[in-house]
């Protein structure tokens, strides 16, 4: 039989145009960012007195660990994208034409699929076109002259029917964004946290460095006038002599202070940054005055909230609950494929217009239903996964309640730190007032000549010392103040508000 090659394949090619664009209209669009962060105020870092709300704002802002969890809270919604691509809608096209030969027959098809979540079910559609004549063993390809349309669905019955790979995928990627999020959140209250706790240090330092200094520049102005006595033969040469050793002690003790506050601001500058994420040193120039550090709220000790409602709102215990649920859908995946598998098929397909080659036996409408049925004899594979799976589920819930308990001890010996902190300051406070009395009394019994001149530098340096200690004393209470704050979530005190 001659070969005609003028096929009218204009009528499936437009076809398929035409499904082309309905499913580029229907794909969603995938718009995943994380909203920039803006530049910390490089200018309060750099020039007066760093405070603390400037701290927090750098580090919430540049600081590393902070924007990588930024970045895999992004990286997990991507993944909730890409699993929902499992269900995008399906275009498929196929073409099928002899070129020689006695038989001419060829068709064009395009066919749209679109998977549905409930009982993993599908419908599909498709438009079938052909042309020229086929052998009785492709006498299915026929069509009448304006082609076969075909509708149809598939349904899971059985395995598949409420959970399958795919809809597991989708909810684990939607949990794991969730974890993320709250990952996100965690990292942010222990960065502030650090940052909170590495200012407090810093300014510590630096208040204990002043109090070498004045000791030192004590013992200094008082070489001057034993050092003009003794010309003067008012005093013996051992006074200027024991002087010097208070001296050459309280300069190494300067300059233990001052490699203490140079660390110091090493740790902070770790968490101070500019735009361009370079680290910034603060200096001695830099710390608060005695005026700036007492409008600083004092140490609170109240906890606004019951400590369960505090335990049950940390991001860890958050995370456990979906990491419970995550577990908890993987067991029933696995469960699932234990299941026999119970597939069922329905079809409506309809030629139109003149009736083709194929004869009167494709001019008609056809429904067909189908049912096909399989099933593992001895599903090994399967209870081994599920076996596995439930082991990971109880694996997570010791877990949950074990990290549970650790933050219940953790608050709570927050708590105790901070009470015991408040009353550890007053009682500081408290010594270095008497401590600077002995010193006014000693110096006064010393000019009259009725002290010691070691008598005079002991109550001093007891002072400096009592010093140190309402000084480490508040820098406690700051620090589990810190604490409590990132126990309790306090987010407008560390700086994410």
């Amino acid at each position: 039989m001659a070969r005609d090659l003028a096929l009218p394949r204009w009528r499936w090619l437009a076809c398929g145009a035409a499904l082309l664009a309905l499913a580029a209209a229907l794909a969603p669009a995938m718009a995943q960012d994380i909203a920039p962060v803006g530049d910390p105020l490089e200018v309060a870092l750099t020039t007066g007195a760093l405070l603390p709300e400037e701290v927090l704002r750098s580090s919430a802002l540049t600081f590393p660990a902070i924007l990588e969890a930024f970045e895999r809270e992004a990286a997990a919604r991507s993944d909730q994208v890409s699993a929902d691509g499992a269900f995008d809608l399906m275009l498929k096209g196929e073409y099928y034409d002899r070129l020689t030969g006695f038989y001419s027959g060829g068709y064009g098809k395009v066919e749209a699929r679109q998977p549905l979540r409930p009982y993993g079910a599908e419908v599909f559609g498709s438009y079938r076109v052909s042309d020229g004549t086929f052998p009785t063993y492709e006498d299915y390809n026929y069509t009448n002259n304006l082609g076969e349309i075909k509708v149809g669905a598939l349904f899971s019955l059985l395995r598949n029917r409420d959970i399958d790979a795919r809809r597991f995928a989708i909810e684990d990627s939607r949990l794991a964004a969730s974890q993320a999020r709250l990952d996100v959140m965690l990292v942010q209250l222990n960065v502030q946290h650090e940052a909170l706790r590495a200012y407090y240090r810093w300014v510590a330092a630096g208040e204990e460095m002043r109090v070498f200094e004045e000791l030192l520049e004590i013992a200094e102005a008082r070489q001057i006038g034993l050092t003009r006595e003794v010309n003067e033969g008012g005093r013996a040469r051992i006074a200027l002599t024991e002087n010097e050793q208070n001296l050459l002690r309280r300069r190494t003790l300067l300059e233990q202070a001052r490699r203490d506050l140079q660390t110091a601001a090493n740790s902070l500058g770790f968490y101070l940054r500019d735009s361009s994420g370079r680290l910034l040193i603060p200096t001695r120039e830099q710390l608060p005055s005695a005026r700036q550090l007492k409008a600083i709220p004092p140490v609170r000790t109240l906890l606004a909230v019951p400590l369960s409602d505090v335990i049950q709102t940390r991001p860890e215990l958050q995370t456990f609950k979906l990491a419970l649920e995550r577990a908890i859908n993987r067991v029933e995946l696995r469960r699932n494929d234990l299941q026999p598998s119970l597939n069922a098929s329905v079809e409506l397909s309809r030629d139109f217009g003149e009736i083709g080659p194929g004869g009167p036996g494709f001019d008609s409408t056809d429904t067909v239903v189908g049912v096909t049925f399989t099933v593992p004899l001895q599903r090994r594979t399967a209870r081994g996964a599920v076996g596995r799976a439930e082991a990971e589920l109880r694996e997570t819930e010791l877990r949950q309640r074990r990290i549970a308990d650790q933050i219940t001890t953790d608050v709570n010996n927050i708590l105790e730190n901070l009470g015991a902190a408040a009353k550890l300051s007053e009682l500081a406070t408290a010594e270095v007032r008497q401590a600077r009395q002995m010193v006014q009394a000693e110096r006064t019994r010393f000019r009259l000549g009725a002290g010691e001149f070691f008598l005079v530098n002991a109550r001093e340096e007891t002072a400096a010392n009592a010093q140190i200690g309402a000084i480490r004393a508040e820098l406690a209470g700051r620090l589990a103040e810190a604490s409590y704050n990132a126990a309790t979530m306090n987010l407008d005190a560390l700086g994410l508000e």
